[in-house]
């Protein structure tokens, strides 16, 4: 995986999400888990619904969403179960030296959260310390996520490159093209080392498709250096911009609650298919809310 050094994007970012937790990226150049339907004017996206306490909500219909783009109320055509749909999951952990105890309680969860993931799902281990570095490709192969869960460790006097690897992983998953992708760092407030700035880094996870769930372990102060304000903006930027979400822990001892949270909602989603009508420019703004009380979208 080449280091990102070098890049200097343009800071636009052609979308806004309103809607908590939706898996929804598109773009003009782009258009990736908003899609369009052959010979039809549908279109597709894919919403997490889940309550006031954050847990999945179930047995949704099209009266229960409302979709609107640039303001514009659309009507919404089908709602289905989102299980039948390929799902490709991007982990990103921190093995950096700051993150000790967090490896050692991600050796034991991982695997538990690779197997509560969709049936559907393709994932990959990456690891940050240093540089950006592929531990296990995408596969399906229980063994192999586990094997790669069971080698981590934190790496000495090693700091982390969140910022490189959202980077890189986006620009992997928009060649993979998957109708639905989620990126998950899960770190430490550890020092950053990671080079760009973090509109950059946003614009690419826009582009690829996928929704950034970071889970961050710590208090995160936003810092003086360029690196530790650029990790700090992305982290409450990103998940925004791409309809994620971001967990916020206090201990490394609970972030197998948060993956198990995780792995429940990106069971329970919805496919959304909605009518637009014919145009040439593509929508800004897509909006996805809940139309029932007591639920968010």
């Amino acid at each position: 995986m080449r280091h990102a050094s070098s890049y200097r994007l343009p800071a636009t970012v052609a979308l806004a999400v309103v809607a908590l937790g939706i898996l929804l990226a598109a773009t003009v150049g782009r258009p990736a888990v908003l899609q369009a339907q052959a010979g039809a004017r549908e279109r597709t996206l894919f919403a997490t619904a889940v309550d006031m306490a954050g847990a999945p909500v179930e047995g949704l219909g099209p009266a229960d969403f409302i979709v609107r783009e640039d303001g514009i109320r659309r009507e919404l055509l089908r709602v289905s179960p989102a299980t039948s749909d390929p799902l490709d999951v991007a982990v990103l952990v921190d093995n950096s030296a700051a993150a000790g105890e967090l490896v050692s309680r991600l050796r034991e969860a991982l695997p538990r959260f690779f197997a509560a993931l969709p049936p559907q799902s393709s994932v990959a281990l990456f690891g940050m310390a240093d540089r950006p570095t592929i531990l296990v490709d995408y596969t399906n192969d229980a063994g192999r996520l586990k094997n790669g869960a069971g080698r981590l460790f934190a790496q000495p006097t090693s700091g982390m490159t969140l910022l490189d690897a959202v980077f890189e992983v986006s620009r992997g998953l928009e060649k993979r093209d998957a109708p639905r992708a989620v990126i998950v760092p899960v770190l430490t407030d550890g020092t950053e080392f990671g080079n760009g700035y973090y509109q950059d880094v946003v614009a690419a996870a826009v582009r690829s498709g996928g929704s950034l769930y970071p889970i961050t372990v710590g208090t995160f102060p936003i810092g003086r250096d360029d690196e530790t304000r650029n990790r700090s903006y992305l982290l409450d930027e990103g998940p925004r911009a791409t309809g994620g979400e971001r967990m916020t822990l206090l201990s490394a001892s609970a972030v197998e609650g948060a993956l198990t949270r995780l792995a429940r909602q990106l069971s329970a989603q919805y496919k959304l298919v909605y009518n637009r009508p014919e145009s040439l420019i593509p929508p800004e703004k897509v909006d996805v809310a809940a139309a029932k009380p007591g639920v968010v979208a």
